[in-house]
């Protein structure tokens, strides 16, 4: 992989990361009963997926 793709591949990872942090702010803050634990589950798929992205962006 080229060093451009290997950049965007990080900001996206960086960008995913980003938005779970967002998301469980939300949740944590603003919401109650099965809603928080929907956005939580989103915003943990958010982040697993942000790693795999960073990982791939290194390797």
């Amino acid at each position: 992989m080229d060093s451009m793709t290997k950049m965007w591949v990080s900001f996206i990872g960086i960008g995913l990361m980003a938005l779970a942090a967002l998301i469980i702010t939300v949740a944590r803050t603003k919401t109650k009963g099965i809603i928080r634990l929907i956005l939580s589950l989103v915003a943990f798929v958010l982040l697993v997926l942000g790693f795999i992205y960073g990982f791939i962006s290194i390797t």
